[in-house]
């Protein structure tokens, strides 16, 4: 989990950075022949510098690294580090805009520097390939409990070193809001879901696209007027419900729609029969991931989630002595809400439907009440196909009531936030203590869009280690002068439409998603398991969303997920951890065609990802520091090169 690893963290607001003592000394006055000795001196190693770098790459055993930098006078002054990136001298200018339609085929690709790795392509058996939800590993593994469709992730020596193809045919996506109705065929060309669900409403085929009604299995009006009911029954226009989950998501549908709400929900289904449901989701702009309730907990702090909810997900909610619900009493919020529509809900009106007894049917509901009860929830309400609970806002009256009923019992001393291969408990995650009834547990969050930018309440109460409410200040500050200076070197940033999945690998206090958060974009927060803090919580209690990973292994995602991933000093992170390499092939296979990139870290670091990216084909350039020439920590641009399988490419054998 995040936080047990004693390595330390590092990212800009703790790692150290020079401070110059020159202030302190008595001033001067250079004579003039001091002055001509400096000034001869500094074009010798000026001319110097460029002879070399016009020779340098030349030898068969080179590669040439270009850093852009600021033209600097031989005796700077004091402004020089804040001089506008528009004073910036610059090398080479990468194109971030997008080119490509379905037209442009397999372009052939020129290659780097003969010294250079060249990652070839895999084959295109591999197109939707995800590393630890393989459908033919997953056959070795216990099917009890649906424990085969969990992570399970190569051996080292089962690691592909090819690049993912994307299939013939492949186009940018639709900009959003448009991409939420409809998606090209050519990217994900799977026909199952439109023969399975075309009762259901889920997706139609229609010529070279496919078209999203926002139907479902329980939304037979459509997911709108789904959540209008929602919204009839619970407030969902205040700003008090934020964040969501929705379990066995589908095409993510009901998160897709509950967007326009303000209210950003975390979508998942397991990579199953129905091929491609989280690929969809993806494909049309909406937050998801592949993921399954089984033995393990999933991967997301306690407390995070506003709302949780089910629509015919086909959860055994009420066996296994309710550890499913359990589960979801651990990421809901206190006094957050579980929505159930479907089996066995409004039984009576639908058993001959559902092709049940009435008799199945009552148990299955009357063991959920149950469980529920035994969580302390109360039935908020029950009206037609929805029913609602609503989580208790502290334990204080819930240990009494458990006094008389130790089914399940209180969790032990544990770490709540533990989520990444943790198995799940049976047993009541404990809230943190109040001093009243009318407390809310962990502390009362600021309705949205208000608690995105105040202390979150992990931080004020000091539950964050070494995080302080300075440290949020300041952190806050620095990505909002970071995120300018990203859209400064990047203009497309500032196009709405460009990008819309966003994926942050190292997200620390969800900074940089904050400052990007009013443009027509969602943001993926990662916090690494090997992090020295857990903030992921923080984040949550911003309104934001996000996970947990280790970058050692591959992402529960498909491949070309995101539009721009982000990555602060993660490769120091995971220095001596794994290879870069690896890491890179696993950016390479989220990332999309033109998707871009940007990563900052050591300049020695990124000149060694640099040599990567041009073996994997990547348009990319080093840039200097927002602060200048000065620092060593430089700035890393790239773009993935457009490019697809050929139009017929027989599948080789293995």
């Amino acid at each position: 989990m995040a936080g047990s690893n004693p390595t330390p963290y590092y990212t800009p607001t703790s790692k150290p950075t020079p401070t110059s003592h020159h202030s302190s000394l008595p001033l001067k006055k250079p004579n003039f022949y001091s002055l001509i000795a400096i000034t001869f001196l500094c074009s010798a190693f000026y001319f110097t510098g460029l002879w070399q770098s016009s020779t340098t790459g030349t030898g068969a055993g080179s590669s040439s690294v270009v850093i852009t930098t600021t033209s600097l006078p031989c005796f700077p002054s004091k402004n020089t580090s804040t001089n506008p990136p528009s004073s910036r001298t610059t090398t080479k200018k990468l194109d971030f805009t997008t080119h490509h339609s379905a037209a442009d085929g397999g372009a052939a690709v020129t290659a780097p520097d003969d010294a250079i790795k060249i990652y070839p392509v895999c084959d295109i058996k591999y197109s939707e390939y995800t590393p630890c939800e393989d459908p033919e590993r997953s056959l070795k593994f216990n099917r009890r409990r649906l424990i085969y469709r969990e992570r399970h992730c190569p051996e080292k020596n089962e690691l592909l070193k090819c690049r993912i193809p994307a299939p013939y045919g492949y186009k940018n996506p639709f900009k959003w809001p448009v991409s939420r109705d409809v998606a090209w065929y050519a990217n994900v060309p799977h026909k199952e879901l439109t023969v399975e669900k075309a009762v259901q409403n889920w997706i139609r085929y229609e010529g070279d696209k496919f078209r999203f009604p926002g139907g479902g299995t329980m939304f037979p009006n459509g997911a709108d007027a789904y959540i209008d009911d929602i919204a009839k029954l619970i407030n969902l226009k205040d700003g008090s419900i934020r964040t969501a989950i929705d379990t066995g998501c589908g095409v993510a549908s009901w998160g897709a729609y509950l967007l326009s709400r303000n209210i950003i929900a975390m979508s998942f289904a397991p990579r199953d029969s129905h091929e491609a449901q989280v690929q969809f989701a993806l494909e049309r702009g909406v937050p998801a991931l592949i993921g399954v309730i089984a033995s393990k907990r999933l991967p997301y702090p306690s407390r995070a989630f506003d709302m949780a909810h089910c629509s015919r997900c086909l959860i055994p909610w009420g066996e296994y002595d309710g550890t499913y619900l359990i589960e979801v009493d651990r990421v809901l919020r206190p006094g957050g809400f579980w929505i159930l529509s479907g089996p066995p809900i409004n039984w009576k009106r639908h058993w001959k439907g559902w092709e049940r007894t009435r008799e199945d049917l009552y148990a299955e509901q009357n063991k959920i009440e149950q469980v529920a009860k035994r969580l302390c929830w109360k039935k908020f309400v029950e009206k037609d196909d929805i029913a609602i609970w609503q989580k208790p806002f502290n334990h204080m009256k819930c240990t009494e009531f458990r006094n008389r009923n130790k089914n399940p019992p209180m969790c032990p001393a544990q770490d709540p936030d533990k989520a990444w291969y943790t198995k799940i408990e049976t047993c009541l995650t404990p809230l943190p203590k109040v001093a009243s009834e009318e407390e809310v547990a962990g502390g009362q969050l600021e309705k949205w869009p208000k608690r995105l930018h105040v202390i979150p309440p992990r931080i004020s109460r000091g539950t964050v280690d070494g995080v302080t409410e300075e440290v949020f200040q300041k952190d806050s500050q620095l990505w909002k002068r970071r995120v300018s200076y990203y859209k400064s070197v990047n203009n497309q940033l500032d196009q709405p439409g460009r990008y819309r999945n966003i994926l942050d690998m190292n997200a620390f206090l969800g900074g940089f998603a904050a400052n990007l958060v009013n443009d027509p974009v969602w943001v993926m927060n990662i916090v690494p398991l090997e992090a020295k803090v857990n903030t992921l919580g923080a984040i949550y209690e911003r309104g934001l969303i996000g996970t947990y990973q280790s970058w050692c292994e591959a992402m529960s995602t498909y491949p070309r997920t995101y539009d721009l991933i982000h990555a602060d000093s993660v490769f120091t992170l995971y220095e001596n951890r794994c290879e870069m390499e690896d890491i890179m092939l696993e950016l390479d296979r989220i990332l999309r065609p033109e998707g871009s990139v940007i990563i900052r870290d050591d300049v020695d670091i990124l000149i060694r990802v640099k040599r990567i990216a041009d073996g994997l084909n990547w348009d990319s350039q080093i840039v200097d520091h927002e602060d200048g020439p000065l620092e060593r920590e430089k700035l890393f641009f790239a773009v993935k090169t457009y490019s697809t399988a050929p139009a017929t490419q027989p599948s080789k054998t293995t």
